[in-house]
């Protein structure tokens, strides 16, 4: 199994990014996905999650600015970030879990939840 997350970078405040994430090796169709962020010397957390019927979710700070979706065909999430803001800065995750087709949204928001994680994108936004 691999994921493989891309299209981190260098933004100014304000500005758009899209982050991406390529998965081999599973039926991405059984499976839900997130996205979490971690900044230096802090905990890996929540950013935003997809169930495998496309429900989405949102931690408070990005909802409105941030949009997760999902491609089963070509078996990548998509992470658009817009409005960004330096405290967006953090390396960012893609993960996944295969899942029954409904799961409690909670679960999506747990970082133990996820089986399989890619490598990390930086993103780093600057005032």
């Amino acid at each position: 199994v691999q994921l493989q997350a891309s299209g981190g970078g260098l933004m100014q405040a304000g500005g758009s990014l899209r982050l991406s994430c390529a998965f081999s090796g599973i039926t991405f169709s059984r499976y839900a996905t997130g996205w979490f962020r971690q900044s230096p010397g802090k905990e890996r957390k929540f950013v935003a999650g997809i169930s495998r019927t496309s429900n989405k979710y949102y931690t408070d700070s990005v909802e409105g600015r941030f949009s997760i979706s999902r491609d089963n065909a070509k078996k990548t999430v998509s992470l658009q970030m817009n409005s960004l803001k330096p405290e967006d800065t953090a390396i960012y995750y893609c993960a996944a879990k295969s899942t029954i087709m409904t799961i409690p949204s909670d679960s999506l928001r747990q970082r133990t939840f996820y089986e399989f994680w890619g490598q990390g994108t930086q993103v780093t936004v600057s005032s």
